[in-house]
């Protein structure tokens, strides 16, 4: 029998087994799953995250932490895209102040308990999110992520989020080893709320205009529909790097007399580097038909239209403090005579809808649905050049285009059943297929080629610097999906699981789960379990802990990735322009160099907690620690002059891979071990002249630590290569900060409300690959306030700012030739100060 139909036999065994113990099925799934948003506290919230079978279980009783967001806290933040609303709330959660690299450029990785948001799983109602098609390939942080973008989710659509800090991978799958996000739609079934927002930074300008609507109305009896929309404007940031000296090349060894009239500041990708044009889209809908079933559907759309600034470029052969330019042979003058700002842009179109069915049958409480999503990317460069084309090359481009597609189908059935303890056992069995694919497309030839022009030697300033060179074939930004590059993959997967929990007396919680996932590709067979417990030592008092295993699947897009990008990377302290090769795993010249297949990463994690609940007061405090064997990384650049050299490059022409100075591709490379603390403290204080003040204090600790570095494959043993250097090492345990403190003042009297949030992040380290390069950077308090005033029941007027007192990280970066890095990439905060906002709200 093959391991699938062992897989389906099981389920259906255990789902066939079942009724000889049934008393009474739970009632079919509650119709509204976003809680009053009364603006109280969380704790007797009823959580539908971590859990499952018909037994409520709220915040404060939990077995394991988790985090509930309202929508009024999403609002009152005054930021526009989930991710910065959640990084602004949860202190678990950050976010470096730069994008990914590469074809990720205008996605920020996210991280939850200092591992990647590729350890993170995102669902919507409940439900499997797909991922973004655009890898994190050159970024330091989170390099070779592709994480969900959940920006693409309406804000406005969402009734709450919950944030389960806790590895659930025996429950969900694949990719749930941090925690789990579970973004809960609106469904109230009647009225609507519009806002419009306008802001900017204080003194970068990027002016900002959001505008969202939402609105619902009763289906049927006890049923409802639920639309969204939001739309947004936001341009990029001034920046924030130094003046160069020098634009232009030497006139007879002296300034060029045109210098008086340049703007000396032209690295304008640092800082907010983005224009974001983004309307977003949803519904939520459920419909009752007869007593016991019930037909539901939602759904998002949305399309974005960024024009990033990425790398900026000039004739002159020095840059900041004389630093080589080693960019400014490609700054052709018929073309750009004094320099230019390149810019990526990407047309992204992204939906997902699912359907289903819920209800009783034969005493279980069953959900069928089926989900499909795909998110596809337009990939294009404006404003830059190929310079291998000459002055005749175009100065638009399309670089390809890529698409994530995910298909998943779920049947869920659950019953309690009485066995004799202190509540019934509730039993919940399952089964899922999932369909994925990702596909690369090649863009344009004049993205990639090499048209073989050679720069003229003539009397011009240009012509006496760079006569007779080559410039490197591409764009000089960043280069083209060439055939040679694009790739088709797909997957499907078949998963079961069992998930059992009961009290056994009134004061003993306990729960296991077990999940069976088979891949058809190199992932293969997966067992992931689960145990968590919760003991109430007293009344409000009580300790609570788990043990699980899980595992994240290594996606396709790292499975068979591959470009031809021209990038700068560091010996030393040395910056050397190279073209380097991003390898598939399964290609030849990967293979050479001894890349294996692609495994699933597994994980072990342990927590344990205390909480603690008197009247308004509410405690908890949890450690963990999670481990991670075999991680997916980045392999250094390898053939560079210190890193294999001409060895590693005569491997790569013998197996057809030409015209590269270097190689890189992902590996099972490390192993990690993660410790670390979350602690919350909520407390509501209710006065009769000075308003309610709900107050709180959470602080998140972690650290890193790796535990084994994989031996170099054979096929390089011999040639003294570092396949995982100190950059990348430290990158992974120092380049976030391992500790985040995040204080709140939520406060209202009558028609007037504030929020007052100050967030202290811990330091960090940027580092290099010498010691002498590393640059620390301190911790930062960072204040945001929000104030509203309700100029009628329907009408709410509020300002605010973010980042109110326009603080920056320190000064103490290494500046590159472009005048970029004082303030470093990675600061959580940003990197272009403070922003202030105003905002209306009518419900409607």
């Amino acid at each position: 029998m093959t391991s699938t139909s062992r897989l389906l036999a099981g389920v259906a065994l255990a789902t066939l087994a079942q009724p000889a113990f049934a008393q009474n099925a739970p009632p079919a799934p509650a119709t509204t799953l976003t809680a009053p948003d009364t603006g109280g506290g969380t704790d007797d919230t009823i959580i539908v995250t971590g859990v499952r079978g018909g037994q409520a279980r709220t915040v404060a009783d939990s077995p394991v932490p988790i985090d509930v967001i309202s929508r009024r806290e999403l609002q009152a933040t005054g930021r526009t895209g989930l991710k910065e609303i959640l990084g602004n709330i949860v202190p678990s959660l950050t976010m470096p102040a730069l994008g990914g690299g590469g074809t990720s450029a205008s996605v920020k990785p996210i991280a939850i308990r200092g591992l990647s948001g590729d350890y993170l799983l995102v669902l919507v109602n409940g439900k499997r999110r797909h991922t973004t098609s655009l890898i994190n390939n050159l970024s330091r942080i989170s390099g070779g992520s592709t994480p969900v973008d959940i920006d693409l989710i309406p804000t406005n659509a969402v009734g709450r989020i919950e944030v389960l800090r806790d590895g659930a991978a025996a429950q969900y799958g694949s990719d749930a080893v941090s925690g789990v996000i579970n973004i809960i739609l609106d469904d109230a079934p009647k009225g609507g709320r519009f806002s419009i927002t306008g802001g900017q930074q204080y003194s970068k300008g990027a002016p900002l205009l959001q505008t969202d609507l939402s609105y619902g109305t009763k289906l049927g009896e006890g049923g409802f529909f639920r639309a969204a929309v939001e739309a947004k404007y936001h341009d990029r940031a001034d920046s924030s790097a130094d003046a160069v000296p020098r634009i232009l090349p030497l006139v007879n060894g002296q300034p060029d007399p045109r210098e008086a009239t340049l703007d000396h500041v032209y690295a304008g990708g640092y800082g907010r580097s983005n224009r974001d044009k983004m309307i977003n889209g949803s519904y939520n809908a459920e419909l009752p038909v007869g007593d016991t079933l019930r037909l539901y559907s939602f759904s998002t759309l949305s399309y974005r239209d960024i024009r990033d600034a990425r790398g900026a470029y000039i004739p002159s052969s020095t840059g900041y403090g004389g630093q080589a330019n080693t960019s400014g042979v490609a700054v052709l003058p018929q073309l750009y005579p004094t320099g230019f700002q390149a810019y990526r842009r990407i047309k992204e179109t992204d939906f997902q809808v699912t359907g289903g069915a819920k209800g009783d049958l034969a005493g279980w409480a069953w959900d069928l649905s089926s989900s499909f999503g795909r998110d596809r990317v337009w990939l294009g460069a404006e404003n830059t050049l190929n310079p291998s084309i000459g002055p005749t090359s175009p100065t638009s481009f399309y670089m390809g285009t890529q698409i994530q597609d995910l298909w998943v189908n779920n049947l869920d059935l659950s019953r309690d059943v009485e066995v004799g303890l202190a509540k019934p056992l509730s039993i919940s069995v399952g089964a899922e297929h999932r369909w994925e694919r990702f596909q690369s497309r090649a863009g344009e030839p004049d993205s990639y080629r090499n048209g073989g022009y050679q720069i003229p030697v003539d009397d011009t300033p240009f012509g006496q610097l760079y006569g007779g060179r080559y410039p490197s074939p591409g764009l000089v930004s960043f280069t083209g999906t060439s055939p040679a590059d694009a790739a088709s993959l797909s997957r499907n997967n078949l998963a079961g699981y069992v998930d059992l929990a009961t009290n056994v007396t009134d004061a003993w919680f306990i729960g296991v789960a077990g999940r069976f996932e088979h891949y058809d590709d190199t992932a293969g067979n997966t067992l992931s379990g689960k145990v968590s417990t919760r003991y109430e030592l007293a009344p409000g008092l009580a300790i609570r802990g788990g043990v699980n295993t899980g595992f994240r699947a290594p996606s396709l897009a790292q499975t068979g990735f591959s470009t031809t990008q021209n990038t700068t990377t560091v010996i030393g302290n040395t910056p050397v322009s190279t073209i380097a090769k991003f390898l598939p795993v399964n290609s030849a010249a990967a293979i050479a160099l001894g890349a294996q297949p692609l495994k699933p990463e597994k994980s072990l994690n342990y927590t344990a907690g205390i909480t603690y609940e008197a009247g308004a007061l509410h405690l908890t405090l949890d450690a963990y620690q999670i481990r991670v064997n075999d991680r997916i990384v980045k392999t250094e650049f390898l053939g560079t002059a210190s890193n294999g050299g001409t060895a590693i490059r005569d491997i790569l022409i013998a197996n057809g891979v030409t015209g590269v100075d270097s190689a890189q591709f992902f590996t099972n490379a490390i192993d990690t071990r993660t410790r670390g603390i979350d602690a919350v403290a909520e407390y509501t204080l209710r006065t009769t002249g000075l308003g309610a003040f709900r107050l709180s204090a959470a602080y998140s600790y972690n650290k890193t630590k790796i535990l084994s570095i994989a031996d170099n494959p054979a096929a390089l043993s011999s040639l003294n290569v570092v396949l995982f250097g100190r950059q990348a090492q430290r990158d992974l345990v120092a380049a976030l900060p391992r500790t985040k403190l995040v204080l709140t003042n939520d406060w209202s009297l009558g028609r007037v409300h504030a929020l007052a949030r100050a967030t202290r992040y811990g330091r960090y380290t940027e580092s290099s690959n010498v010691a002498s390069g590393d640059r620390t950077f301190g911790g930062k308090w960072v204040a945001d306030l929000d104030i509203g005033y309700d100029l009628t029941d329907r009408v709410t007027l509020a300002v605010g700012a973010n980042n109110l007192f326009d603080t920056y990280p320190d000064r103490n970066g290494l500046i590159a030739a472009d005048g970029s890095g004082a303030y470093g990439g990675f600061a959580p905060f940003g990197l272009s100060g403070g922003s202030y906002y105003a905002r209306v709200g009518v419900s409607l």
